[in-house]
């Protein structure tokens, strides 16, 4: 096989005028004012909010990776961003506070722009002629959905970018000679993509699943090539292996080292973690605690299951049931957290002065919380959100100087299989001993779940004594542990070190569950059905008489998803034929249809039908990946049809230019939602070219005059109000810190 390799380099002299032609035009179209708007527009109040707490090393969780939010840190901070804007609220001002926002949207701008290069030099891969290459590039350009996704502190651009250049090696290393320099080159460029593409988003599982299912379908055609010997074969899957599965693995671990190496800080998001994780960030490790735990030992309780924190009481009353003592989870250390083990016998003076008596399997005892002098208690009332019967409300009870009574006594109950082998299985140690508080009157568990309780309890997360809960969520252990007659030299027990793989596998569990725990409804959600016809948008922005919505280019979403159609009614009718008799695959032309626009079209279902087994959140922009292979399997379907059928060159130019022509026109049309221009109600009530389309035309004046010269001029020098409920503009993929039960004065 003769290298084929599409490099700038290597292109004819028009090819090279015609890439750099696009791709000014591509910095012209996509950087087009990219300073407005000049406040937080959607996502950026995460991912801009995240580049800040890179810059001050505080621990946040979400649940994408983290090469895009490095690389937008990396700009702003070369830009002197110090990461004191807290990107808090759609439409906070950035000019006010001198923060480089521009440069910052530079990153996924430029990345949006070197998808246009990429798109034609990958159709010319796929053996496109020049004109139905620029066809494709140009359908990128114009399409308005990636334009306006690739003008903000978002992430998908960077996704499409290395998606892009993924499709762009692949198809290149599928060109190349066996085992020459190139053949390396492109398969390792495809790995490399593959890594970064996963570790944008985990959208680049998708992907790697297409180049899977590629690889497989190439070796095992191989396989049946009897002029390939078993040792080539071998030598085949071995580099294919190293290069497509080591080598994204390394990337992607990579990118978490650096992540891990950025927030060494306690933060919002290190709630999220386990304590052992916990005690790896600055000022979260904890000192070495006595490990044998006494009645008088003042302690701190950890939920083991969830991440919710310590068992924790405030001076704040439930509004229903007992009206007693609030008793919650909460994940940040604080006095609050603190109670007193006493004996059922003894009073709070005698626990403290009596020697050590160490606490065993089967102990009863009552728990005082240090503070407020109110004793952890259960009684036969249900609880303030989870109002089962089998759960029963837990709070604080009593008052300084008060004996209790029998509904402050709790059992201990040491579960050996969950405590570490040895003495911590015989009595009670800090850390190393899990363990029940069994309520001895109602034979309830102590137990927490992922719950929140609503404002009145700062939404930290809600305690119960449940008769029927699972075993997990009713494990709890001790983490600090104070006794003054315990000597000081007493063995001492603290957190296992835990290094970088331990920790980076409990992230990426975190992250999976936080991910799929995203369902609840959402203003601007859609469902997969309605991406391949662009039922609706996502409502972006709105101010001063402007409005950010992202919306496709209708002509080039439909043109994709007939190109998805025809190719599947092609395959039926070809597949009915071979049955019927017909070799239709003897035909060069069919070859290279089921081919070279088969491998896209199945790279748009393997980034498409996915999304229908999900029951989490979803937008219009997680099809954006698919959208790219849909068009360039329609491209490439035209590319033949014009050699093919047309044949002509002017019919064929004429075709493609008027093709190209209705591409740019609703480009244009649609263009004010993308760059927040100025635009008359009318304007915009003749451009929702789909009645199920809900930005809002009420938004812009009846006529261009009601927009003053300056604010024509700078949309950033006009303060005006967010306009409608500012809860339409809720974020979707809301998973930082922030949701992280929030302390007690909020």
């Amino acid at each position: 096989m003769a290298s084929t390799s599409t490099k700038f380099s290597t292109l004819p002299p028009k090819d090279k005028a015609a890439i750099l032609s696009i791709t000014g035009l591509a910095v012209l179209v996509r950087l087009y004012k990219i300073w407005q708007p000049s406040s937080v527009v959607f996502d950026e109040v995460h991912f801009g909010g995240f580049a800040s707490k890179y810059i001050k090393g505080r621990y946040f969780m979400d649940v994408h990776p983290p090469l895009a939010k490095l690389l937008i840190t990396l700009a702003g901070y070369l830009a002197g961003y110090d990461g004191n804007f807290d990107f808090k609220d759609i439409g906070k001002d950035y000019i006010e506070e001198g923060v480089p926002y521009v440069a910052m949207r530079l990153l996924p701008a430029t990345l949006g722009v070197l998808v246009i290069p990429l798109s034609f030099l990958t159709l010319k891969a796929y053996g496109c002629a020049s004109l139905t290459a620029s066809l494709g590039a140009l359908l990128v350009l114009f399409e308005n959905a990636l334009t306006t996704q690739s003008r903000f502190i978002l992430l998908d651009s960077p996704l499409v970018f290395f998606t892009a250049l993924t499709a762009y090696a692949w198809s290149n290393f599928q060109n190349q000679p066996a085992f020459q320099s190139s053949w390396y080159w492109y398969l390792f460029l495809t790995g490399l993509s593959l890594g970064a593409t996963v570790s944008v988003k985990w959208v680049g599982l998708f992907t790697i699943a297409w180049i899977g299912v590629t690889t497989i379908s190439g070796l095992w055609q191989l396989l049946g090539d009897l002029s390939v010997t078993p040792k080539q074969y071998a030598k085949h899957f071995f580099w294919r292996a190293v290069f497509l599965i080591v080598v994204p693995v390394i990337f992607y671990m990579l990118m978490f080292g650096i992540h891990f190496i950025c927030l060494v800080n306690p933060g919002d998001g290190d709630g999220f973690m386990s304590s052992e994780f916990q005690a790896t960030l600055n000022n979260k490790k904890m000192a070495d605690a006595p490990a044998d735990v006494a009645f008088g030992s003042h302690i701190t309780i950890r939920h083991w299951n969830t991440q919710g924190g310590y068992l924790h009481s405030h001076d704040h009353l439930y509004p229903g049931g007992s009206k007693q003592q609030q008793i919650t989870l909460y994940p940040h250390k604080d006095d609050n957290n603190l109670w007193l083990v006493e004996n059922i016998t003894e009073v709070e003076v005698e626990a403290r002065a009596l020697p050590p008596v160490y606490l065993k399997d089967g102990d009863v005892i009552k728990l005082q919380h240090v503070k407020t002098y109110r004793r952890l208690h259960s009684h036969d009332v249900r609880p303030p959100v989870t109002e089962a019967d089998w759960q029963n409300e837990v709070s604080a009870y009593g008052y300084k100087g008060f004996a209790g009574d029998a509904n402050d006594n709790f059992r201990i109950e040491i579960l050996e299989s969950k405590s570490k082998p040895g003495k911590a299985q015989e009595h009670v140690r800090a850390i190393e001993t899990k363990f029940r508080l069994i309520h001895t009157v109602t034979g309830c568990a102590l137990f927490s779940h992922k719950v929140k309780l609503p404002s009145w309890a700062f939404e930290q997360q809600e305690v119960t004594c449940s008769k029927q809960g699972t075993l997990p969520n009713s494990i709890w252990y001790i983490e600090y542990n104070e006794h003054p007659t315990i000597p000081a030299d007493a063995e001492k027990v603290n957190y296992p070190k835990v290094g970088f793989f331990k920790k980076f596998a409990e992230l990426q569990k975190v992250m999976w569950e936080t991910n799929a725990g995203l369902i609840a409804a959402h203003n601007w959600d859609s469902r997969p059905e309605a991406w391949p016809y662009l039922r609706r948008g996502i409502n972006f922005w709105i101010k001063d008489h402007r409005q950010v919505y992202l919306v496709g280019n209708v002509f080039v979403w439909w043109l994709s998803t007939a190109g998805l159609v025809i190719y599947a009614l092609f395959k039926i009718m070809t597949i009915l034929r071979w049955q019927r008799g017909y070799n239709d695959y003897s035909l060069p032309s069919v070859q290279a249809f089921s081919g070279k626009v088969g491998t896209n079209v199945v790279a748009w279902a393997l980034h498409y039908f996915p999304f229908y087994l999900m029951k989490r959140q979803l937008f219009l922009h997680h099809y954006l990946p698919a959208l790219y292979f849909a068009i360039l399997a329609v491209v490439v379907s035209w590319d033949l049809f014009c050699k093919n059928v047309l044949r002509q060159k002017a019919i064929t130019t004429v075709a493609t230019i008027g093709l190209l022509a209705i591409a740019v026109y609703i480009f244009v049309t649609l263009s004010p939602l993308a760059y927040a221009e100025p635009w008359t109600k009318d304007e915009c009530e003749n451009a929702r070219l789909m009645k199920h389309w809900d930005f809002d035309c009420n938004t812009f004046p009846t006529d261009m005059s009601s927009y003053d010269a300056s604010s024509i001029a700078n949309v950033s020098s006009v303060n005006g109000s967010i306009v409608g409920d500012s809860s339409s503009f809720q974020s979707p993929d809301d998973v930082s810190g922030e949701e992280v039960p929030p302390r007690d004065e909020l």
